[in-house]
């Protein structure tokens, strides 16, 4: 079966072979070149008109944060492993002391969202809480910010902060512990 479409003139262009084109009659050969330079250009989408005829073709990008962002509670993101096309040593060097210093005593207190932690109320002003202070249940701890709204992480039960493990303005991960309580 051949096919015909029209061209800028107007003029109906000779139909090209049967093996020139894929089951929808567009030119395979021409996807191909349109699929290269998505590869060439690291471009995740291109559309091209011709006429009539308008071929998208678009790829499926994965994004190496994500799997971390769906990292297990409990777990620090530093000690998921570097993803194959980014490979780095001081990450990975880095990760087996971050994944101890939670699990020598006490128990972490964990970001229950992905924001900015803020260990104080104002710029300036005295942190909520410093390693030694004792705190009681439901005393903040630390601000976590996500989209323009302050949340406060609270103590879960009466101790001792034993250590702050987040930096001011740092930025935290769903599930990183922020502090370790005894």
């Amino acid at each position: 079966m051949a096919t015909s479409s029209k061209t800028g003139a107007g003029k109906a262009a000779p139909a090209p072979r049967r093996s020139d084109k894929a089951e929808g009659g567009t030119d395979a050969t021409f996807v191909r070149q349109l699929a290269e330079i998505l590869n060439d250009t690291d471009l995740t989408e291109i559309e091209v008109e011709r006429g009539d005829l308008r071929v998208r073709v678009a790829r499926e990008v994965t994004v190496a944060a994500a799997p971390v962002a769906m990292s297990a509670p409990g777990v620090p993101m530093m000690s998921q492993p570097a993803p194959p096309a980014t490979p780095t040593t001081a990450p990975a060097a880095a990760a087996p002391a971050a994944s101890e210093a939670p699990a020598q005593r006490g128990e972490p207190v964990k970001s229950p969202m992905v924001g900015t932690a803020y260990l104080q109320p104002q710029p300036g002003a005295d942190p909520f809480v410093s390693a030694g202070d004792r705190v009681k249940s439901g005393q903040t701890l630390l601000i976590v910010e996500a989209m323009k709204t302050m949340n406060p992480i609270t103590a879960p039960r009466d101790g001792v902060v034993l250590e702050v493990l987040v930096g001011d303005s740092q930025p935290v991960q769903f599930g990183e512990p922020l502090v370790i309580l005894e």
